[in-house]
């Protein structure tokens, strides 16, 4: 199970895309048939999906970037300002790797994504955690990235992740382990800094374009980890 959160801020309904992939992830062991739900900040189901074709698709076609396999997942959504959770597991209870993704679809209204989130394992080796944001606009976005797990409040939490941020090219662009290490001023003068010292945090201006944070397990520990991506401006 792959768990993404994100919170809309602001007064007006935001609408948005959530998709959850894997037949055609350019990984070993992609999760054949991925199955979606988006839960609101109550735990309540609002939307499910199974095969993105099979309800909303003329409405996805209309965004332009509608899955690439029948077997994709995905959700037309106008939603309130608040928390929201998107839930992606494997059908029949299959697993494998899968990508959770979520796009606003309407930058006029008085909302945004303030926040974005996953939630999952981190294995040795490649199994990593990884979450991308793209950001938009022509001024720079102060952008703040968090990699926690013993805060998380799970069994089997990931005890000391550490952080990589690339760049649209795939170059890393920033890199932290502790939290406290470097940034520490910086981080704790935003109010949400990792709440244990072992977790990682990158505070970073971005120009616009796409981003990746990588999470592992120190010295290739293992467990679960959540990566976040809070805009701050």
């Amino acid at each position: 199970m792959l768990i993404g959160g994100f919170i809309v801020t602001g007064s007006q309904p935001k609408k948005i895309m959530v998709r959850a992939l894997g037949p055609l992830l350019p990984v070993n062991e992609n999760l054949a048939d991925p199955t979606l739900e988006l839960h609101d900040s109550s735990g309540a189901i609002v939307a499910a999906n199974d095969n993105w074709r099979d309800t909303q698709q003329d409405a996805l076609i209309a965004t332009t970037i509608p899955p690439t396999n029948d077997y994709d997942s995905a959700i037309v959504r106008s939603v309130n300002p608040g928390a929201y959770t998107a839930v992606l597991a494997g059908k029949g209870g299959t697993t494998g790797v899968g990508l959770v993704e979520v796009y606003d679809l309407d930058l006029t209204v008085d909302s945004r994504l303030a926040n974005i989130s996953t939630r999952g394992f981190v294995d040795q080796g490649d199994t990593v955690l990884i979450g991308g944001t793209i950001v938009v606009g022509s001024g720079t976005t102060t952008v703040l990235f968090r990699a926690l797990g013993p805060s998380v409040g799970v069994a089997n939490p990931l005890n000391d992740p550490t952080l990589e941020l690339h760049d649209g090219q795939g170059s890393i662009i920033a890199t932290n382990d502790n939290w406290q290490d470097t940034q520490a001023a910086a981080i704790q003068a935003t109010t949400i800094p990792p709440a244990d010292p072992r977790e990682a945090a990158i505070l970073r201006e971005l120009t616009p374009g796409a981003y990746t944070a990588i999470v592992r397990g120190k010295n290739n520990t293992t467990g679960v980890a959540l990566i976040e991506a809070y805009q701050l401006n």
